[in-house]
């Protein structure tokens, strides 16, 4: 009878929610929560962060480099959780001409208990897909300023294996396989007239890149035309360390190869799409409802062919868009030297594996829509009900 209680109370411990809470990680030229003034990078003029809190989830909101790469995000992500100043790693800051540790980055810690007993769930939207897969990748290899003398990193998140910190990523439009807009428009600057135009409704004066690890800040009394300008001629452009290189099918390829899913984390991808097939010419055009200030872009991604590195080429299949990524590279990681990871459709009735990503069906809304901006009242419902319902999910996943 003891045997039979003991075998009860293990499965209750081993399978009780995991009520861990859940860090949104904004995506490329995102902001945190107080940065923008009433204006949230989730939500809009709404709050999702508050929604989900007053539906009694506990929510943790990060702010990293904007146009950083996902290597110095999810550095960024670690610190603001645990607390302490940001090490971006003695060998990648000589790689690239970075400070190691910039002064203007300690922070106390949102969340200091974080660790395998105390772990998190990340949802990122757009880039921040990307950035979370990085830094579970950062937390689980240990990095070596010397393999020879073996001299591991100083830092406790580089020079250390912290497996289990992380319960599940989910990401939301992001470009896993890239984004041919990153290869269309531009690779120095990409998305640059869209911020524009959206910091001209929402203000420029909180805005910065954050880049003190390449030595340039907004100035005092700068205004937003010659800090743009010094951003356009920054030498960070021409590295790999940076977003315009992560976010291309080449970049996104290249970090696919290290960025595999874990075999002990629940892995969620959302799909979005703005665009429908034109009959009469095969491309895909945007929805009547896409933002103004995409539109444009939306029919780029709808008919143009983008070729690789490799010699290889898209075809119709990335024609169909949110106005900033294809929809396609939403599902999953598929480019990367060892192939794609397991991507399948997710089912309520089927148990949920950890090692895989899980895809839901696409939902029609824009790059924006998706985290609450321009969006109707009846939109607004029915994005509401997507991440309080995936909350749900999230706290509902068996606890090892």
């Amino acid at each position: 009878m003891k045997k039979i209680i003991f075998l009860l109370l293990f499965i209750n411990i081993s399978f009780a929610q995991n009520e861990y809470p859940i860090v949104l990680i904004h995506g490329f030229f995102g902001w945190g929560n107080d940065e923008m003034g009433d204006y949230r990078y989730w939500g809009g003029k709404k709050d999702i962060q508050k929604k989900l809190e007053e539906n009694g989830f506990k929510v943790i909101n990060v702010s990293v480099g904007p146009i950083s790469s996902n290597w110095d995000r999810a550095i960024e992500v670690y610190h603001q959780l645990k607390g302490g100043q940001v090490d971006y790693g003695s060998n990648h800051s000589k790689k690239y001409g970075l400070i190691q540790k910039p002064s203007d980055k300690i922070y106390k810690g949102l969340y200091p208990e974080w660790g395998s007993n105390n772990p998190v769930h990340l949802v990122g939207h757009s880039m921040g897909g990307q950035t979370a897969r990085m830094l579970q990748y950062l937390l689980e290899n240990e990095f070596y300023i010397n393999d020879s003398l073996n001299l591991k990193e100083e830092s406790a998140l580089l020079g250390n294996s912290q497996k289990g910190w992380i319960s599940s990523i989910t990401s939301l439009a992001t470009p896993h396989d890239g984004s041919t807009l990153a290869d269309i428009v531009t690779k120095t600057f990409p998305f640059i007239q869209y911020f524009i135009g959206l910091a001209g409704v929402v203000g420029t004066n909180f805005y910065d890149f954050d880049l003190s690890q390449w030595e340039i800040n907004r100035k005092p009394n700068e205004n937003w035309y010659k800090y743009v300008q010094r951003m356009r001629n920054h030498e960070a452009w021409n590295t790999k360390n940076i977003s315009s290189w992560d976010l291309s099918l080449d970049g996104a390829a290249e970090i696919n190869s290290f960025l595999n899913a874990s075999p002990d984390v629940y892995y969620f991808s959302y799909s979005f799409s703005a665009t429908k097939k034109d009959e009469l010419t095969g491309y895909h055009i945007p929805n009547k409802d896409v933002f103004l200030l995409i539109r444009s872009r939306a029919k780029l991604l709808g008919s143009r062919v983008v070729f690789t590195s490799n010699g290889s080429e898209t075809d119709s299949t990335w024609w169909e868009n949110d106005g900033i990524v294809n929809s396609r590279s939403m599902k999953g990681p598929t480019t990367g030297q060892n192939g794609a990871d397991p991507i399948v459709e997710y089912s309520a009735s089927e148990p949920l594996m950890q090692g895989q990503w899980y895809t839901f069906e696409s939902i029609k809304l824009d790059h924006y829509q998706s985290v609450g901006h321009m969006l109707s009242n009846e939109k607004r419902e029915m994005l509401d009900s997507i991440y309080i319902e995936h909350a749900q999910l999230l706290w509902s996943l068996p606890k090892y």
